[in-house]
């Protein structure tokens, strides 16, 4: 990528904002009926038996198993915590999730219900779904998460700033957030539903990047459309190009509207092919999900017993 060449590139990219928006302006353009007509393709491949069983413990091992609703409650955060340990109580060999994803005022109770299980605990942050307040506000917002306990907190980007080019505005946010999160893990989110074109999916990508985000995330899952394949292609492209520039993995996370067992395994499938192989891991790559986790199940079910079990033997949101 002659825009990203080397580490020097990228530091001289992030001097000034003229050269922020000349970098991020200089990325190749994303050839939308190109990435579209190969997450399609991608999407039709089919998986064998064995190979099948893998790859739906590997996704039920990346599962941010999310509430974030203002009805949320301290005993429905716990059920979700003894959800995210044992997602299949009578089969104890299923794998748990990788983190439980919650505000920030539900991060202590999740820390609790979760402590000793080396499961994680992701907050939302930066007055998340909207990002619109004060940075102040939203690096308290970071701060209770993280003195709550949180090993993870998802950040919303400032959209308005972004669609305006004020991306030096959004790098600084990005690196304060980054800042005040500590030894916790960092996901920034594009909200790529409202960024509407892929060449600003894949600013935004490379500008989360840049300032030192850990993962970068599609959606808040409050936006439609959320995540889609082709997005999300973009996105493990960055992280791929990132990557054999600097020789640092980072992270991706598609979220809202997964909800099947076959739309995960298609994720799964553009991971190896666009990504490759070393971001099949939890620790590279996340679902963010309410629902998913309930069909990840029924099917392991189905794959190990011949049959489909149905919801009535498996607990389904």
């Amino acid at each position: 990528m002659a825009t990203a060449s080397s580490p020097a590139v990228l530091a001289d990219a992030t001097r000034d904002e003229t050269s922020l928006s000349r970098f991020l302006h200089g990325l190749p353009g994303v050839d939308q009926v190109g990435v579209e007509a190969r997450a399609a393709s991608l999407g039709t491949r089919s998986i064998k038996k064995a190979a099948k069983l893998w790859a739906i413990d590997t996704a039920i091992s990346m599962v941010d198993l999310t509430t974030l609703e203002g009805a949320d409650t301290r005993g429905k955060v716990r059920s979700l915590a003894a959800k995210a340990r044992r997602p299949d109580p009578d089969r104890p060999d299923t794998p748990p999730v990788a983190a439980v994803c919650v505000y920030p005022d539900m991060a202590a109770t999740a820390v609790e219900a979760l402590a000793g299980t080396g499961i994680g605990v992701a907050s939302v942050a930066t007055a998340f779904p909207s990002g619109r307040s004060s940075r102040e506000v939203k690096l308290a917002d970071v701060r209770l998460a993280v003195e709550a306990g949180a090993t993870e907190v998802d950040m919303v980007i400032d959209r308005g700033a972004f669609l305006e080019g004020r991306y030096g505005h959004v790098f600084d946010e990005i690196r304060a957030v980054k800042q005040a999160c500590g030894d916790a893990h960092l996901k920034v989110i594009l909200e790529t539903g409202e960024l509407a074109t892929y060449d600003n999916v894949r600013r935004a990508s490379w500008l989360g990047l840049l300032a030192g985000g850990d993962f970068i995330k599609t959606s808040t899952g409050k936006v439609s459309p959320a995540a889609t394949l082709p997005v999300t292609h973009v996105m493990l492209q960055a992280v791929r190009d990132w990557y054999d520039v600097t020789g640092q993995l980072r992270g991706v996370k598609p979220a809202g509207g997964i909800r099947s067992t076959k739309d995960a395994l298609r994720y799964l499938v553009a991971v190896r092919e666009v990504a490759g192989e070393e971001w099949l891991t939890p620790e590279l790559f996340r679902f963010g999900a309410s629902s998913l986790l309930g069909d990840l199940v029924l099917q392991r079910r189905t794959q190990h017993d011949g049959h489909y079990s149905g919801p009535d033997y498996v607990a389904v949101d």
